[in-house]
């Protein structure tokens, strides 16, 4: 193991069903990060991207193999400590924003911010997302765009060791998402987090470090990008 590895993802199986409709998902996974690392999980639907970012996420279990995180291993964890895991490291951005309705944007950081110890200044992340003049807005005054910025908010205002991404951009438009991308990029490059962010759109890859490419619950290729370009450069 390298000494700036991360996470380690070591022979993760995962399969769903039994006996003639069993599906195995992921087929020993094996991969490791590195801290502060934006690193892309590209692959064509049902080639278990979404399946091995909550085993990450410690929200799904995998059948066999292990997660670590920082050296701990997610399966020696009970669900005490899986809970405080989650709370403490771990940032979620899904394609569905997630966001509660009767909380103005403000508020809905602020939410992430009180699973924190140390969170980041809210003030401060509201410019950094673009968000200071819309902070008094409720969600359904936002557009889809201004919405995943405040879903990104109340998941990065925790300064999470991790920063899970699913499909991020799926639901919006290529302007908007090029945007959100950048502010991906802004904020992992600012803050350190290590980024985690599941995606189909093969262009996406550009912008990483890291590219593991899936397909059929197996790792193909495992990429270090020498010459990544940045997120307002991507085009597809």
């Amino acid at each position: 193991m390298g000494e700036n590895t991360f996470l380690t993802v070591k022979n993760i199986c995962k399969s769903f069903g039994e006996g003639s409709s069993r599906q195995d998902v992921l087929r020993g996974m094996d991969f490791t990060v590195t801290k502060g690392e934006f690193c892309v999980l590209l692959g064509p639907s049902g080639s278990g991207k979404s399946t091995l970012l909550n085993i990450i996420g410690g929200i799904d279990q995998a059948d066999s193999g292990y997660i670590a995180i920082d050296g701990d291993k997610l399966r020696d964890m009970n669900e005490r400590a899986l809970t405080e895991y989650r709370r403490k490291h771990l940032g979620y951005v899904f394609q569905l924003y997630n966001l509660i309705p009767n909380l103005n944007v403000k508020e809905n950081i602020e939410v992430g911010a009180y699973l924190s110890d140390q969170p980041l200044p809210i003030d401060d992340l509201l410019h950094t997302l673009g968000l200071w003049e819309h902070r008094y807005k409720l969600p359904n005054q936002l557009s889809g765009g201004q919405q995943q910025r405040t879903s990104i908010g109340r998941a990065i205002v925790k300064n999470p060791d991790i920063l899970l991404c699913d499909e991020p951009t799926g639901a919006l438009d290529y302007n908007t998402s090029k945007e959100i991308l950048k502010l991906i990029e802004d904020v992992n490059q600012k803050y350190g987090n290590t980024v985690i962010m599941v995606t189909h759109n093969n262009a996406i890859s550009d912008m990483a470090d890291h590219t593991i490419k899936l397909r059929d619950g197996k790792v193909r290729h495992n990429i270090l990008n020498e010459h990544k370009i940045s997120a307002a450069e991507l085009e597809w």
